[in-house]
């Protein structure tokens, strides 16, 4: 028969320690730390630091991450990437296109965005957070976002913020904005301002496509950027189909020669 040895009260001690700090890791590993995030997924940006200071970021600044490419808003202006990974550990941004809106707010916060968003970028994370951090130290920090709703296509007041020409997208003049806006009802009919004159329409929703039929409108001469706006509008609605897309509260329409609007969800409609 075999005997156990008797232990000294200090080697006692110390197994017993040893054993009860090994069960407290594996209680760990067994779910009370927080799995740490996917950098693929949607983020709001919380802030950015860079030069010694903090910049905190406005409500609109965000990025969704996929497997390769990237799109968001800096603050004003939206824009799009291609993204190289190395594992979990860094990712590499190649900048691709971005819109071309004149922002009057945020611009000092768009720009830097803009700089630091771009190149080999190391990938921080905690349960609550992602940081990419450039090589000088500079950081991106943001929180998650879960996917935002997309605003229906009916019964919402589109405000048309941009007038898009192929792949440039130029925000409609400051003297314009918030003044062309359009509804389109359930029942067929679209309504609004072409951005000086009321216009009312026929519309028809096939699919991905819509087409809005004669436009009549009120006769109010319309001259400087309010009727260059008018002009672009009024030759897009009588262009033909048009293919639509919603994203979260964004509108866009385009014809088939590249020519369009963005819209912003402003309100439902009464």
């Amino acid at each position: 028969m075999r005997t156990l040895r008797h232990l000294t009260t200090g080697t006692a001690l110390a197994l017993g320690l040893g054993l009860a700090l090994t069960g407290c890791g594996r209680s760990e590993e067994s779910g009370s730390i927080a799995a740490l995030p996917d950098p693929q997924g949607h983020w709001a940006v919380e802030s950015l630091t860079t030069g010694g200071r903090t910049l905190h970021a406005p409500a609109t600044a965000r990025v969704e991450i996929g497997q390769n490419k990237a799109g968001g808003n800096y603050g004003c202006n939206g824009f799009s990437a291609e993204l190289a990974f190395a594992g979990t550990s860094a990712v590499t941004v190649t900048p691709g296109g971005s819109t071309l809106k004149l922002c009057t707010e945020n611009m000092e916060f768009e720009t830097e965005f803009a700089k630091l968003f771009t190149g080999r970028l190391t990938i921080h994370r905690a349960p609550d957070r992602l940081t990419l951090k450039t090589a000088d130290g500079s950081t991106i920090a943001m929180t998650p976002e879960p996917p935002q709703a997309n605003a229906p296509l009916t019964a919402t007041l589109w405000t048309v913020d941009a007038l898009v020409s192929g792949e440039t997208v130029s925000s409609v003049p400051a003297e314009v904005a918030g003044k062309a806006h359009f509804t389109l009802a359930a029942d067929g009919t679209a309504s609004g301002s072409l951005g000086c004159n009321r216009f009312s329409a026929k519309v028809t929703v096939e699919g991905s496509t819509l087409t809005f039929g004669p436009v009549t409108s009120t006769r109010m001469a319309c001259e400087g950027p309010a009727g260059e706006v008018e002009r672009a509008l009024t030759g897009l609605f009588g262009s033909g189909p048009l293919t639509w897309k919603i994203q979260g509260q964004a509108l866009t329409l385009t014809a088939p020669d590249g020519k369009g609007l963005t819209a912003r969800a402003a309100s439902a409609a009464e």
